[in-house]
């Protein structure tokens, strides 16, 4: 079983100035609603830590591997509950410029695998999508207000 979350949203800034911000983990206590608290090394191969809020749920911490560090492009990583197969969260954040360079397409997704993943569905697509939305919107101001 398996869930997948999409979310986007249209920057009006280069993907350079969008990854500026993304990839500035220390200021996300001061602007992300959703990822309250991203620290670590965020290199491929690494483990990192990401507090999570939710809104409507609770919150939660996991150690998740980085997958994938491209800058001005993507990074990625991989969680799982205790381990592979029992609740595992693929998250990826993209960015995706537009021909005319002036803007940039954010996606936000992640796909959640595993046993547990039937029991958790309606929250994943409630309240996580909810989050990525709101993260995404805050996202589009700070970069924009710039």
């Amino acid at each position: 079983m398996s869930v997948e979350i999409k979310t986007e949203i249209l920057i009006n800034a280069n993907p350079e100035k969008v990854w500026a911000v993304l990839t500035d983990f220390r200021s996300y206590p001061n602007w992300n609603p959703f990822i309250t608290s991203l620290t670590g090394d965020v290199a491929v191969g690494n483990k990192i830590t990401v507090h999570i809020e939710p809104p409507g749920a609770s919150a939660s911490t996991f150690k998740p591997k980085v997958l994938s560090f491209i800058p001005h492009k993507e990074v990625s990583w991989l969680g799982q509950l205790l381990f592979a197969g029992v609740f595992d969260g693929l998250h990826k954040l993209e960015l995706t410029a537009n021909p005319d360079n002036t803007t940039t397409l954010f996606k936000q997704r992640e796909r959640f695998s595993g046993i547990l993943v039937p029991f958790f569905r309606k929250q994943l697509e409630n309240n996580t999508k909810k989050g990525f939305q709101e993260m995404n919107q805050k996202l589009k101001q700070l970069v924009e207000s710039k």
